[in-house]
């Protein structure tokens, strides 16, 4: 747990609560019921936007008091002007993309910084459960099977890194946690989740 958060509040939340300057213009791409723009504007006095294809997600963004487009990623930064947003987060959605590239390309020109939290489809166990028992892997971050998950794209942290090294994309910060904290050692192979901050 980080110290000065709020235990109630996920860890990924947390960690971006701490990239997000105070008082930002941030939309969130794919913000589910609109929990982390929630805490965004309260904690951290931000403008807060997000982007929903989901309809009964968009009906707990307006629930919570929290801005919301009803979009797919794609269509709907087609309408902000470039640099528009201090921060565009992309957080465990752009595996549910069908054009990641696109989506961060997208993201980089109308955010001055992007926040992009990944699922770390190489974490051990889910190494563990595809030598040793020939399935693909279900697990507490890949709650699904084969045949019902919305995962369209499975990439490790290293092959994330190596996207970016590839499209220019610098990244300023990267945070790589386990369940519970962070994980400093080996994070593509103990990491369940890793958060990059980008420019470009």
């Amino acid at each position: 747990m980080t110290p000065g958060n709020k235990p109630d509040i996920r860890l990924d939340y947390q960690i971006i609560l701490q990239l997000v300057a105070t008082r930002s213009r941030v939309l969130d791409l794919g913000c589910g019921d609109g929990e982390l723009l929630y805490h965004l504007i309260h904690q951290k006095q931000c403008q807060g936007t997000g982007i929903e294809i989901d309809e009964k997600a968009i009906y707990s963004c307006i629930e919570r008091g929290v801005t919301v487009l009803h979009s797919d990623i794609i269509t709907g930064l087609k309408d902000f002007s470039d640099k528009r947003f201090d921060y565009v987060i992309l957080n465990e959605s752009l595996q549910q993309v069908l054009n990641p590239q696109a989506a961060i390309l997208a993201a980089l020109r109308v955010g001055k910084n992007v926040i992009v939290g990944i699922p770390n489809f190489c974490h051990m166990s889910a190494r563990f459960q595809i030598f040793f028992r020939g399935r693909v892997p279900v697990t507490a971050e890949l709650p699904y099977e084969w045949y019902n998950t919305p995962n369209l794209r499975f990439s490790s942290l290293k092959d994330f890194r190596s996207f970016c090294r590839n499209n220019a994309i610098t990244i300023v910060k990267e945070r790589d946690l386990g369940r519970h904290q962070e994980e400093h050692l080996l994070p593509n192979l103990f990491a369940h989740i890793g958060i990059f901050l980008l420019r470009q």
